[in-house]
């Protein structure tokens, strides 16, 4: 093993023996190398050799050629990179191969040497390394798209890319991602030869025999490409995608015309057809003389909503299922948050929403469709809609929240009784509904009664929830003395949350002179309840204890006291945090 390492080592000599001859290491920095690279050597010839030890001499090495980039750059001197850097980025891909050799299966390894590479222009180094690694790792089509794109952006080698593909296809036959790249690739390539051709037109070379074909300039391979994936993958949204790369090229007319006919003729039975033909007739051009004036814009805009709502019209009469009304839907109030100026299309938003609480088929987003019956003064339909969506979604947190809360601002229903169901037919852990209960309720007659029920619920996490938000109610209701008065009636009746205490003593800041002696009694009750757990907001109670009695206010000889009971009530790793916080804390940096 000695005899490796020393040999190794050796071999460093000229690179080492330049870096000292042209000033770039002294003498002392030349040792301090071969004393660590030496250290490093014999810890890849152990027995049991560790990943990390690889990694550390990489990176090592790689902090070795940074440094000499920038004492390059200090002296400027360029010369000679074939005897220093050239020897160490040789040696640092070897260290690669040795560590990837052992380690197979760690793609990030095998990432990481291709970013070296990238990284200090060895692009040759770069395909070996991709063609070593999907040998190990076919079974990634990532990998397979990474070096495909490698050859084509960096080494500019379209037909290396393709034959890439084309052997990522062999092993993912139905991945959509690779036939998607492999298609653009063969856009790229296409546009590549065009610009070519173009150039060399301009500089009136004669090409000789050479003939660029004009199959290949229009987009055929690309069409093959096509054709084939189609012909594996029979999915709307996946045409939906290739027509929209081939829609980036200004040369692709026919190609997209073809993909066009082929999504209406064989793609009709999915929503998602009439959801992309609906709205390209939004991207449709317009006359030149009418879009010269605002009222010509706002004509051409209206007309194109039109159209898009006949072929929804359209879309929904042949295909009459849920995803094609949600689409629909969707459409409509995009539109509409837009401000158009289509009548029907602003009809049928408010019909659909009158009609989604009884028709299946129609299918609304409860959010949208109570603001849209609510902004068009239909209050008794938003009633109706929101009894309905409890009705129809029973487990659904979001739509019993909502719905209470439409329901109290219209007044309308027996609160008490729905918020009972609710918590009835949804997980009781959820502390949406209680937040909802306690902001909207607050109006309510019924308000304290169903708080007390809440106060008194067998789930922790409702009883905590409501203790916190009756609080805030308490405040905004009654002013800082309801507040206290409530904190102090519910301190200890557990369950109780940091949020409880923290909320209090937030409202004991905001008043125009803070109580020292009331935030050290809400401190002191939290720290008595929380201070022993391990969790990070906690453990900063203690530090913000401590800052506030370095206040103007407080007692700064208690700062001690606090930071003495912290140390003895913290266990594990919590003490390090907060020695290392309370350190920070003490020189200005926290």
């Amino acid at each position: 093993m000695a005899e490796i390492v020393q040999q190794r080592i050796e071999d460093r000599i000229p690179e080492l023996e330049q870096l000292e001859r042209v000033g770039l290491f002294t003498k002392k920095e030349v040792k301090s190398i071969v004393k660590r690279a030496t250290a490093l050597e014999y810890k890849l010839h152990r027995l049991i050799v560790n990943k990390e030890d690889f990694i550390a001499y990489i990176q090592y090495e790689i902090n070795v050629l940074e440094l000499v980039k920038k004492r390059r750059a200090h002296i400027h001197y360029q010369f000679k990179r074939e005897e220093i850097e050239f020897p160490i980025i040789h040696r640092i891909n070897s260290i690669f191969r040795r560590a990837t050799n052992k380690w197979k299966d760690d793609v990030q390894l095998w990432l990481s040497h291709v970013a070296f590479c990238k990284k200090w222009a060895t692009k040759g180094q770069i395909s070996k390394v991709f063609s070593a690694m999907l040998a190990i790792h076919p079974d990634k089509p990532a990998l397979w798209i990474m070096a495909a794109k490698n050859e084509l952006e960096d080494r500019n080698s379209s037909e290396s890319a393709r034959h890439l593909f084309l052997r990522a296809l062999r092993f993912h036959p139905e991945n959509k991602k690779v036939y998607q790249e492999y298609f653009r690739m063969e856009l790229l390539h296409c546009e590549k030869l065009r610009k070519q051709k173009k150039e060399l037109e301009m500089a009136e070379m004669d090409l000789g025999e050479y003939e660029f074909s004009a199959e290949i300039l229009s987009g055929k391979l690309a069409e093959v490409v096509y054709r084939d994936a189609t012909g594996k993958i029979k999915e709307a949204e996946f045409v939906i995608s290739l027509l929209n790369t081939a829609a980036i090229f200004d040369f692709t007319k026919e190609l997209q015309d073809s993909i066009l006919q082929d999504l209406q003729t064989n793609y009709t039975e999915e929503s998602l057809t009439w959801d992309f033909m609906a709205k390209r007739e939004l991207e449709a051009p317009g006359a030149g003389e009418e879009l010269q004036t605002a009222k010509g814009r706002a004509s051409d805009i209206n007309r194109r909503e039109e159209r898009c709502c006949q072929v929804y019209e359209e879309g929904v009469t042949s295909l009459n299922i849920e995803p094609m009304w949600t689409c629909y839907v969707t459409f409509c109030l995009e539109r509409l948050k837009r401000k158009t100026n289509v009548q029907e299309l602003k009809e049928n938003v408010t019909t659909s929403a009158s009609m989604s609480g009884n028709d299946q088929r129609v299918v609304f987003f409860p959010c949208d469709q109570l603001q849209v019956l609510l902004s068009s003064g239909d209050a008794e339909g938003a009633a109706s809609v929101a009894t309905a969506a409890t009705e129809r979604y029973r487990q659904s947190v979001s739509v019993w929240s909502l719905s209470l809360q439409t329901l109290m601002q219209l007044g309308s229903g027996d609160m008490a009784r729905l918020f009972q169901d609710a918590l009835t037919h949804v997980n009781p852990k959820v502390h949406t509904l209680t937040h909802c209960w306690i902001c909207g309720a607050s109006q309510t007659v019924c308000f304290l009664a169903c708080c007390q029920r809440g106060l008194l619920s067998a789930v922790a996490a409702v009883a905590m929830e409501m203790k916190q938000r009756y609080l805030d109610w308490s405040y905004s209701s009654g002013g800082y003395k309801k507040s206290r008065k409530t904190f102090t009636s519910l301190q200890e009746n557990r369950p109780l949350s940091k949020a409880f205490f923290t909320r209090m003593i937030e409202i004991e800041k905001e008043q125009e002179t803070p109580k020292m002696n009331n935030l050290r009694d809400y401190y002191e009750r939290a720290l008595q309840e929380f201070g022993t757990t391990d969790d990070e907001p906690l453990l900063n109670l203690w530090l913000q204890y401590i800052q506030e009695e370095l206040r103007p206010s407080g007692q700064p000889e208690n700062c001690g006291k606090i930071h003495w009971r912290a140390m003895k009530f913290l266990e594990g790793e919590s003490v390090e945090r907060f020695t290392s916080k309370y350190t920070l804390l003490q020189t200005g940096h926290l």
